[in-house]
């Protein structure tokens, strides 16, 4: 009987301490600013609609490097493309640039959330090889929470696993 009620208070007291973890403040995102896209659009919405981030995309290769699965490696494709970024970045030196880390719908919230902070620093770490200032460089991790590929398929799986480079100013 003792060991029953140990056995019992110890599950509740488990139980009990579960939700006393610290977790991550939420993101509150503006109005229209979740995922709705179906394109090959970022999913960033408003925030990348400024003239400079337009011009931006209009002169480099292209705003988005994709990730293999559960990878953060920056491999040859993704390294043409942040190279022409970095090249678009020392010319314009008064620019300040965010990157956003995605992941696929696959893998817990906290899994993604990790991993998509570890893509948004692979392209910083890069770009700062590359002679951009890490001042001017801030990231933030979306994980799954901003797909622009609404399917459950290994090509949508595959536009969602990506670094977005946003200008701000």
């Amino acid at each position: 009987m003792a060991r029953i009620l140990t056995s019992v208070v110890l599950g509740v007291a488990l139980i009990a301490t579960a939700g006393c973890t610290k977790k991550r403040p939420e993101t509150v995102l503006p109005p229209g600013d979740g995922p709705t896209s179906t394109t090959g659009d970022t999913g960033s919405g408003d925030a990348d609609t400024s003239p400079l981030n337009e011009q931006f995309k209009r002169e480099v290769t292209s705003d988005t490097i994709h990730f293999a699965f559960d990878q953060y490696d920056i491999d040859p494709e993704a390294r043409s493309i942040l190279d022409s970024q970095a090249r678009w970045l020392i010319a314009h030196p008064n620019t300040r640039i965010t990157i956003e880390g995605h992941c696929d719908e696959r893998g817990t919230r906290e899994y993604n959330l990790a991993l998509g902070d570890r893509r948004a620093n692979a392209a910083k770490n890069y770009l700062a090889a590359r002679g951009v200032s890490p001042a001017r460089i801030t990231t933030i991790s979306y994980g799954k929470e901003r797909p622009v590929a609404l399917g459950s398929d290994e090509r949508s799986w595959a536009l969602n696993r990506r670094a977005v480079t946003i200008v701000i100013n």
